[in-house]
């Protein structure tokens, strides 16, 4: 059970559903309710297959690679790391994301679903977490459940962003979505010492 709300509260960090809200907000703000619904799911289905996908194509890729397990969790969780800290130093994901808003009316994909959702941070993330050297297929497939449970709680969050905007502001969800930042820094670290571990004793 600790493991499974672990996996849940690592996927939260790195798709941080509540930054997404300013950005849903912003994309969608020349749609009426019934098509800003609709972006709501469509993006959140599109970021699911999207993330599913890089979790059987980056598995293949590993193999074919034959790249080790070891280098893949410290070059991994080096990348994660460098994401965390731009969540916490850098700009936050909801102003750097509005801005890579160009044409209002093709949202649903970009950048609503790809970078906000379906972002780097959890792509790698995912790839990371079904690896098929750590993980049985089990696991694996408890952890895809448990992506769609954190998507699908990101798509109801979109769904009443309204209210979550209006209730904590702005400035909330921004110091929100550096506190996500500070926990996948922390698994990052964790990726990396594991893997300088393994290594060592391997």
């Amino acid at each position: 059970m600790a493991e499974i709300f672990s996996a849940i509260l690592l996927l939260i960090a790195v798709i941080d559903p509540m930054g997404s809200v300013p950005v849903y907000l912003e994309a969608t703000k020349n749609f009426d309710t019934n098509q800003r619904k609709k972006i709501a799911i469509n993006s959140s289905l599109i970021a699911f297959f999207v993330l599913f996908f890089f979790i059987v194509v980056g598995q293949i890729i590993l193999d074919g690679m034959e790249i080790s397990l070891e280098a893949f969790q410290i070059s991994g969780g080096v990348i994660l790391f460098l994401f965390a800290i731009s969540m916490v130093l850098g700009e936050s994901k909801p102003e750097s994301e509005m801005s890579l808003i160009t044409d209002y009316k093709k949202v649903t994909i970009f950048p609503v679903a790809l970078p906000s959702i379906a972002s780097p941070g959890a792509i790698l993330a995912v790839v990371l977490m079904t690896d098929n050297k750590i993980y049985s297929i089990t696991q694996q497939l408890i952890t895809i459940v448990e992506l769609a449970f954190v998507v699908g709680l990101t798509c109801l969050v979109l769904l009443v962003s309204n209210k979550i905007q209006k209730r904590i502001g702005e400035g909330g969800i921004i110091v929100i979505s550096k506190v996500m930042g500070l926990i996948l820094a922390a698994y990052a670290a964790q990726s990396i010492l594991s893997g300088i571990k393994t290594f060592f004793m391997s």
